[in-house]
């Protein structure tokens, strides 16, 4: 059985992917799977790796390849649907004698397994990524401290047109990976949202053996990021269903 050399971590926004990400890097032995092709944007990409712009797609992938072990023996990359079409685009561009999406992701990263990771309930995961739009608070420490912020804090308001359109949207990323994983002859390692959240070093070891990994690399680590959803989420989201059970 060839050795496993990485991961694809195969997601959407607002699913647990960052405590995931988090957890994984703090194991020591799962490199770091970062979103190192999360927009369709060559320079953006070479930004993200501190890269000059206009470098050489395999620099690129080369680059990513380092930055996604991180010292370790596995890579790990976080990859988002929204992004997906043009990273194998490209990939297609630089290995054209390899036939799949698969057979390329191989060429360029080893011997891969791969994650998808989802969260069932639609609407929670929709308020989630209205909230963060609004606000701007995308991620917070277990101790309150934010982690990442993209704008000045706003008071956010519920917008039911606009959960509707994130709930379809979320619909038709899951419906993407799993036709994706099918036409790739891919059987992925699942994890949901809830029980990564109700109990994430079980969530972190099932992952560190479908990765042949020392699983208790996962005992005492503790999660780094806090969930947002608070009383006015959980306002929004039964209002939001009650709407729709009752139009």
């Amino acid at each position: 059985m060839s050795t496993i050399e990485g991961y694809i971590l195969c997601t959407a926004p607002r699913s647990g992917s960052t405590m995931l990400c988090r957890l994984l890097t703090a194991t020591g032995v799962a490199g770091k799977p970062e979103s190192l092709f999360h927009r369709p944007s060559l320079s953006d990409w070479c930004a993200g790796l501190n890269l000059v712009p206009d470098t050489p797609l395999a620099q690129i992938i080369a680059a990513a390849r380092q930055t996604g072990r991180a010292g370790t023996g596995m890579f790990g990359l976080r990859l988002q649907p929204h992004s997906a079409p043009f990273f194998f685009d490209l990939l297609a561009t630089l290995y054209p004698d390899h036939d799949s999406d698969y057979a390329r992701l191989t060429a360029a990263f080893g011997n891969l397994r791969f994650l998808h990771l989802t969260r069932a309930d639609k609407v929670a995961q929709a308020v989630s990524l209205l909230r963060a739009e609004q606000s701007g608070l995308w991620q917070k420490a277990p101790d309150g401290s934010e982690i990442e912020r993209t704008a000045p804090p706003q008071e956010p308001h519920y917008d039911a047109p606009a959960i509707a359109e994130h709930v379809a949207s979320f619909k038709a990323y899951d419906d993407d990976w799993r036709n994706w994983f099918k036409s790739q002859n891919i059987t992925p390692h699942r994890i949901t949202y809830d029980a990564l959240s109700d109990d994430p070093l079980r969530a972190l070891t099932g992952i560190l053996n479908h990765l042949d990994l020392d699983p208790k690399q996962a005992e005492n680590i503790t999660p780094r990021t806090a969930k947002l959803a608070d009383a006015t989420s959980a306002a929004w989201i039964r209002q939001f269903k009650a709407d729709q059970a009752n139009p």
